[in-house]
């Protein structure tokens, strides 16, 4: 009986040590429930020999977790893409001969709502406001999610561990930043774990639709004052939203400027490091159809002109985006963005000049990584090596750039414009 008992654990996960797994893809596993704390999850498990993509998720509290995957398998080549929570993109095409395997090491936030934070009287227990469309959202709930998808996937461990060392980079702002959770929308926020390694993650609080003065008043930023330890970042993107504001006193140089200025107050005190990203173009080219005209008004110079006085670096993937528009052109650069035909993504044809697709996002990733660099931040030193510099006057083909649909499909315009 106790042989018989040995057997039997050495068959499960271990479970110790502050939620620790290590699971043996190659046999048989669940689907996932509360009671085992991991499993296949979302699609259920993945028939033999199927490419849809799969899921499988893991039970474990608030925090970050390396998360080791080794791609391959002894029956076949594979080709795998790997995603995290609601498409957060981690690694892709990772091309493994028949036999052959491939162990890559990944930092993922895992994050709910609930949050204490620390008052003149004491802790307080917090929840941040989620909107509606956001409570079925795999990055606000209890468990750490894993897509796995491709042309040809295949995975044979996944182990995964807290993690208390990793540089913490949090997210803030709207429809442009977030993790968008279905096809055929994307934001860079979700594409630019992909090219950081393991000792840098990406902890993205961003939502459709909101300002900056929404994202405070919903307990976004007191949920990343909870988390932030001394020397991570927060990385800002506001202005879409907010300049269509109308409140007495709304504007540029009111409202706006004086929401970023808490964000940089109270970011620096938790000593924090604060960068401002200033808010990509919308697609919307004058009557020559050569040049991007700008829908933003004065709010990248106001963004400016806090970052002067307060000492923020600034990433202007404004004129970044307006080069890569106007690069691509006024028909191609429907591309980057989700325009689809009927039938493609629901039955409506979508024409959507501000919204990005996975391309889109991918390279507007890019940007953003560009401008760290030009700022010589210290979190470039933490890309992986496959990193290649990208200018927007010359992106990538979108003709070969490649996607693998997840299993969530939803057309709706995400809030915001």
């Amino acid at each position: 009986m106790k042989k018989l008992l040995l057997s039997l654990m050495s068959m499960l996960p271990l479970l110790a040590f502050g939620q620790t797994f290590d699971i043996d893809m190659s046999k048989s596993q669940p689907v996932y429930s509360d009671a085992t704390g991991y499993g296949y999850d979302i699609t259920g498990v993945p028939k033999k020999g199927s490419k849809s993509p799969y899921y499988f998720s893991f039970k474990v509290p608030d925090g970050n977790y390396k998360v080791s995957v080794t791609f391959g398998t002894k029956k076949r080549s594979s080709n795998t893409t790997l995603r995290a929570e609601c498409r957060r993109l981690l690694a892709e095409n990772v091309v493994t001969a028949k036999g052959k395997t491939k162990t890559m090491d990944f930092v993922v936030n895992k994050r709910s709502p609930k949050f204490v934070m620390m008052t003149k009287d004491g802790e307080k227990e917090m929840r941040v406001s989620l909107k509606e469309r956001e409570k079925g959202y795999l990055h606000w709930d209890d468990k750490l999610t894993l897509e796995v998808t491709g042309e040809s996937p295949a995975i044979t461990s996944i182990k995964v561990t807290p993690d208390t060392t990793a540089t913490t980079v949090f997210l803030c702002g709207n429809s442009t930043v977030v993790y968008q959770p279905n096809e055929p929308y994307a934001s860079w926020g979700q594409m630019i774990p992909r090219w950081f390694d393991s000792s840098v993650c990406i902890s993205n609080h961003a939502e459709s639709g909101l300002t900056a003065r929404t994202f405070i008043n919903g307990h976004r930023l007191d949920k990343i004052l909870s988390m932030i330890r001394p020397g991570d970042y927060v990385i800002c993107e506001f202005g879409h939203n907010d300049e269509k504001e109308k409140y007495d006193g709304d504007g540029a140089w009111y409202h706006y400027v004086y929401q970023l200025k808490i964000f940089v107050d109270k970011v620096k005190k938790a000593g924090g490091n604060i960068i401002f990203c200033t808010p990509t173009q919308r697609r919307r080219f004058d009557d020559s159809k050569t040049t991007i005209v700008n829908t933003h008004g004065e709010f990248p110079a106001a963004m400016k002109s806090v970052a002067e006085r307060e000492g923020v670096p600034v990433i202007d993937i404004n004129g970044m985006t307006k080069t890569f528009f106007e690069t691509l052109g006024y028909d191609n650069s429907t591309k980057a963005l989700v325009f689809y035909p009927a039938g493609k993504y629901g039955e409506r044809e979508l024409a959507d000049n501000t919204h990005f697709n996975p391309f889109g996002a991918y390279e507007v990733s890019k940007m953003v990584v560009m401008g760290m660099k030009k700022l010589n931040l210290p979190l470039v030193d933490h890309l992986r090596g496959d990193w290649v510099d990208f200018s927007p006057s010359a992106p990538d083909d979108y003709t070969t750039f490649k996607w693998y649909d997840s299993a969530t499909v939803d057309a709706t315009k995400p809030d915001g414009n």
